[in-house]
This record gives structure tokens, sequence and C-alpha cells, in this order.
């Protein structure tokens, strides 16, 4: 027996690196009785007698896990979001910024596209850039005319962690890590004119050693759910609504209508973006409204 970790899962197949090798495992029909999906990023127990014909034995305690993309054990995430074609999505950026809170997982937010925009478009995610750095989160914006100090700036994050790309559909997530590591070659897609976004180029999860670490190219998701999510979670994964509810005078204030409510007072001044309040407010509305869920455990 043997521990390794998975970095690709393809047709049933479960690709395990150990020892500087990979083994391509299945799975112990046990798993499913259990009702255990290993996901890439889990670090597991196998037997192999050669390469090609080895078996998962178990699966270790995750440290967290993504649903879409399907990955556990993730340091970092970096956020690809379009800044044009597709348009910059602000209620996107958030709820993937709230869903890698909620799983403990630090975000890096990358822009991408810079070159296709004028000169108020760039002003515009100048903007964007001061905004979510005030609240505590690293952007990266690369310059109109060179991206070679921002891609230099994306690698000094990889050494020793585990980083997962992800973003809306066409982003350019697959070109961003192609022109970080050329001899990639990831596949990359144009943007269907019909309907406004990116094909899906990357149909599966792949661990790739990057920069010293390993990084993630993912497929791209034009929505995310909080599926798991509590209505009294959802503050604290906002950082400065989470900061700004410690005022509030009462402890189970929802921000809505509660009087002598501190998020309320600090949007009003504009110490909390009007449209990070107002995503907050959507998505505690989907949170209120969503279906119960039985059978899921709850943080």
């Amino acid at each position: 027996m043997t521990q390794g970790q998975i970095r690709k899962a393809l047709s049933g197949f479960y690709y395990v690196y150990a020892d500087g090798q990979t083994y391509q495992t299945r799975a112990r029909g046990n798993f499913r009785n259990r009702n255990i999906t290993p996901l890439v990023g889990d670090h597991v127990i196998f037997e192999s007698t050669n390469t090609t014909d080895g078996y998962l034995l178990e699966v270790l305690p995750r440290e967290n896990q993504l649903v879409r993309p399907a990955v556990a054990n993730v340091d970092q995430g970096v956020v690809v979001m379009s800044s044009i074609s597709p348009n910059y999505s602000a209620n996107l950026l958030d709820r993937f910024l709230v869903t890698l809170e909620y799983e403990r997982i630090h975000p890096i937010i990358y822009l991408t596209k810079i070159d296709l925009l004028d000169e108020v478009g760039y002003a515009e995610m100048k903007q964007v850039k001061r905004d979510y750095e005030a609240i505590g989160y690293p952007v990266i914006l690369p310059e109109r005319d060179s991206n070679r100090e921002s891609l230099r700036e994306i690698e000094r994050y990889f050494p020793e962690q585990l980083t997962v790309f992800m973003g809306q559909t066409g982003a350019g997530k697959s070109t961003l890590l192609n022109h970080i590591s050329p001899e990639l070659a990831l596949k990359t897609g144009e943007i269907s004119k019909s309907l406004g976004r990116g094909r899906h180029t990357t149909r599966h999860v792949e661990l790739i050693p990057l920069a010293d670490g390993l990084v993630g190219d993912t497929p791209g998701f034009s929505a995310i759910d909080f599926l798991e999510m509590s209505a009294e979670e959802l503050t604290g994964q906002m950082p400065e609504i989470a900061r700004a509810a410690t005022g509030c005078k009462f402890r189970e204030c929802k921000h809505r209508q509660e009087p002598q409510c501190e998020v309320k007072a600090q949007v009003e001044s504009g110490e909390i973006l009007a449209s990070r309040y107002k995503h907050y407010l959507q998505f505690l509305e989907e949170i209120d409204n969503r279906k119960p869920m039985y059978g899921k455990n709850k943080k």
C-alpha cells in the first residue's frame, strides 16, 4: 500500500502521483456503497503492482473541496475575470469570492483581456482593483501593452501551493496558463458570438506541476449556486461586511431592515461598496429561497 495524490480523473480512472511516478487506478466498488467520490487533489492510499493497474483503497480526510470545479485540498483560487468579451461581472466575481471564503481558500483576482479595452474601460478596471484591494483581496491588473510583470506576479503565489484557476467561461484561464508556461499548450476556445460566452475547452480537472507548485486548469462556469451555505454563514464570507457586523445593535442582524445596522451605515457612507451589499442581499435571498437539501452534511 502506498500514499499518493490524485492529479487527474478521467473516464473512471484516477491518476495518482507517488514517489515520482504516476499510477493509473480505479476506485474499489465499496466506495460507491460508502458514498465516497474521489476527487482530484485528494490524498489517497492505493495499491498497484504496475503503473497501469492499481486500486484506490482509501481517501484521506480533506482540508476542503469545491463542487465546481470538483477538486479537493485547495490552498488558493485564482479567480480569472474577463474585462470584456465576455463582459466583466461583479456579481459573478463576488459569487466566486464567497465560495472560496466559505471553503477557507485564499482568493486571488486576475483581470484579463485588458488589451481590448479603451481608456474608459481600463480606468474602470483600475477602480475595480482599488475597490477589491481595499477589501483585502490581491488583484492583478496587467498593463495594457504588456502582461509580463503580471505573469511574474501571479507565479510568485505558486510555490508549495495547490492553486486552482476558476472563472467565467471564456475569461482566458487556459490562455493565461499558456502564457505562464507555453509548453503546456492547453486548448483554448473562441467566444461564441451567439451566446456571448466562451466554449468549454477544458473538460476535466488536472493538476499540473508549475513553478514549484501544483496548478489546476478547470472548466469555466457562468453560474454558482450556494448549495450548503446557511444565511447565518453568509455574512462571514464577505470580509468587510463581517467586520462591520460587529457594530450592529442586534447580534442576529441580517442587515436588511433592522435598526442601528452598522453594515447599512457603512454602505451609506461609502465604506462598503454598494454593489457588494446589493450582491449580499441577493445571495441572502437565494439562500432563503433555496429548496431543502437532504442527506447533505452541514459544515
